[in-house]
This record gives C-alpha cells, structure tokens and sequence, in this order.
C-alpha cells in the first residue's frame, strides 16, 4: 500500500533531493534580472529570465559583499549559485552567491532602440500634443475590465463632475496585448469620446511592455481624440508616457486630470456671476453720467430726439447683458444638469438679481429725462428760433416767444421784465 504522507514531508522530501543534486548546486546561470526588489534587511529578491523561462532568485545580505556592482532591473548576469526549496510555500528558487555582469537586459535594449526611432519620426513632440478638454462629457478608457484601473477611475470621477464611462476592454498582458490596446484605441475613437485614459496597474517590464512596443505607440499617436497614458506606478516610464498628449502618475491621477474638481466649478461661476454683474452696474452708471450732461447741454428742440436715442441704447445694451446673463446660465445648466442642486436655484439668482438690477436703474433714468419734469408744471422757453432762454436779460419788450409745456407750445409777448435784485 502506497505511503501517505503530509504536505510539509513531501516539500522536505524535495529539498532534499533538489539540494543535493550535483546537476543545479555550484553552477553559473545566465539570465536578466527584472522585478528587483531590496528590502530593509539587506536582502535582494528578484526574477532572473531569459527569453524562454524564469526563476525566483535571492541574494542573502552575507553574500552582497562578493559583488562589485549595484543590481538593477534590465542588466544581463551571470549569477553562481543553487538552486533550493522553500519548504513553507512549496516553491523552488535560486540561491545567489555571487554575481557578475553581462550586458543590457535585451528588452532595455529594444526599449531604448524604440524610443530613439519614434523620437527622431517626432512622435514625442509637444507640439503635437492634443490639449485635454475643459468638460468632457464621454471618457474612453482602454484596460482590463476586472483590473482596478477602471473601478479607480469611475470612483474618482464620482466624487468629481460627472461624465459618463465608456470601457473598451482590453487584454493589457501577455502576447496579443498591443493589438488589443491598439484596437481599443481605433473603437473609441469611431465612438465619439472626448478623451482616451489608456492604461494598467503597476508591475515588472515584462508586465507593462505592450505598452512599449511600436503598434501601441503609433495607435496613440494616430489618435484624433487626446489620449491620457496611466502605466504602472509614478515611477515606471513608457513608450506609451512618451507619445501620449499627457502622462499621469496613475489611473486616479489620470481620471482627476480629465474631470474638474464640483467645488472648483462652482466657484468659477460664481467669480463670473460677480464679475458680470459688476459690469452691468458700470455700464449703467456711465450712462447715467452722460444723461446728466446732456441735461445740461441739449436744446429743449433736439433734447428729445437724444435722449430717445440714447434710451434706445441703453435698453439694447441692457438687453444683451441680460441675454448674455441668461445664455451663460442656460450654458451652464446644459453642462452642470447632472451637478447637486444647488447650481439651479444659484442661476435663477443670478438671473432674476440681475433683471431687477436693470429694471431698478431703467427706472431712475428715465427719472433723468428732461421732459418728463414738464408733466410736474415746468416748461421750456425759447425765442422764435428755437434758441432756449435761460436768462430774464436775453428778452426785450414786444418779443415773442414759445413756452413748451408737456402737451403743446404757447406763443406769447413779452409785456415788463422785472430783474433780480
């Protein structure tokens, strides 16, 4: 009968074997270190890969001493080791004794020639670059659907002002992932979105290199609609951060770039609402000013006419600040109709102060008009030729005049004069 034996006995039996087998104890591996990752206690773990395989490997802080050099991401090694068991995950992994260098990782390598040829075509030039819109109404965004890209990105734009979400999922690992991400890019665009967030969450260079291969970067860079690139972490760079009219740190940083923050907009319009409003007073305070001193210059015979005219223009120009009132409101309502209640009753405000702003002043100039004091017992008098008398010395006995009061003209004879003394 067979020997049943535990978990933890069949990982001990293994390492066992594994660490004493001559064929993976004492030997020299090739490989490209990637996903280095030091930790507080002096210890390297790290993946050590060529193009076929990979393993876990480790490097003890006893053995950091034998090595004249810092390891990094995407250099070539030759690490001399052996290969041994984790008993407690059941996971096998290369023991670093010792290491050498052997070049550039060969995915640096193509990284680096790619970039130099996309940069010398001019595709990462800021003037190319496409300028994000103010108030975008439909965001694309091309990821994974089960990352947390996408759920990090409608949060963020919940607790902003609102757009809608259009998801082009996307395959954004392994072989295949450019043609799904270039693809995404190619549909969104057809759809009509305002602007493209393309990314993936953090992880090594093999993780994240479909966005450093060409056919991502050209669909970027072909996009008519601006594209956000939000690869990795703030520390990782791509070709796609390179091509993309705006790189943000992560896929948060990319949702708060695209959408402005409620709060800011309200404050926005409520900075235009005083300034408009300020305006409009000016406006009318001016007027009110030359209607005073055309009181006092026009004669009684053109004053009419004049202050029709500028009546006139007054009204016109009230009606355009108060119709460039209410489509500034009506703009806004279009774009915040989604935005809290307080946007609606905030407009009518505006609205309505401002009307009665201009109802308010209206009425005190037409207080101003000359003719209108002729219906309280005044009048205007002026010789034959229209000319206005406003002195007793400037008439003689026997001349003739015309007093205009509000409803006709009466001509009269001077009959005495009698001066101030």
């Amino acid at each position: 009968m067979a020997e049943t034996i535990t978990v933890t006995q069949l990982n001990t039996r293994v390492k066992s074997i594994i660490t004493s087998s001559p064929a993976v104890n004492d030997v020299w591996v090739l490989g490209e270190i990637s996903n280095l990752k030091k930790y507080s206690s002096g210890h390297y773990y790290f993946t050590l890969k060529d193009n076929g395989s990979e393993i876990r490997g480790v490097l003890f802080k006893s053995s950091r001493g034998r090595i004249d050099f810092e390891p990094q991401d995407n250099i070539k090694v030759t690490a001399f080791g052996h290969v041994d068991l984790y008993v407690e995950r059941g996971s096998y992994q290369f023991i670093v004794e010792t290491m050498k260098k052997s070049g550039v990782g060969d995915l640096y390598l193509a990284y680096e020639a790619l970039k130099k040829k996309l940069e010398a075509e001019g595709l990462f030039d800021q003037s190319k670059k496409k300028k994000l819109p103010i108030y975008p109404k439909i965001i694309g965004v091309v990821t994974s659907p089960t990352g947390a890209v996408i759920h990090d990105i409608i949060t963020t734009s919940g607790q902003r002002f609102p757009a809608d979400i259009l998801l082009a999922p996307a395959q954004v690992q392994g072989e295949g992932s450019a043609e799904s991400i270039a693809a995404g890019i190619e549909l969104l665009n057809k759809a009509g979105v305002d602007v493209i967030i393309v990314g993936r969450g953090g992880g090594s260079i093999e993780d994240l290199w479909a966005f450093n291969e060409e056919l991502t970067a050209r669909a970027i860079a072909g996009s008519k609609v601006p594209i956000i690139s939000a690869v990795g972490h703030e520390t990782d760079f791509t070709i796609a951060d390179l091509v993309a009219d705006v790189r943000a740190p992560t896929p948060t940083g990319a949702a708060e770039m695209a959408l402005r923050d409620r709060k800011e907009v309200i404050k926005q319009l409520d900075t235009d609402t005083v300034r408009l409003t300020r305006s409009l007073f000016n406006v009318i305070d001016k007027m009110r000013s030359r209607f005073n001193i055309l009181d006092s210059k026009l004669s009684p015979k053109r004053a009419e006419e004049r202050v029709a005219m500028y009546s006139m223009r007054l009204d016109e120009i009230s009606s355009k600040m108060a119709s460039f009132l209410k489509d500034k409101v009506e703009i806004m309502r279009r774009k915040y109709i989604v935005l809290d209640s307080r946007l609606e009753p905030l407009a009518k405000n505006i609205v309505d102060n401002g009307m009665s702003a201009i109802d308010q002043y209206s009425k005190r100039l037409e207080g101003l008009n000359p003719y209108n004091v002729l219906g309280r017992g005044y009048s205007f008098i002026t010789d034959k030729k229209g000319k206005t008398l406003t002195s007793a010395t400037a008439v003689k006995i026997g001349s003739d005049i015309n007093i205009r009061m509000k409803d006709g003209i009466i001509n009269a004879e001077i009959k005495k004069v009698e001066l101030k003394k």
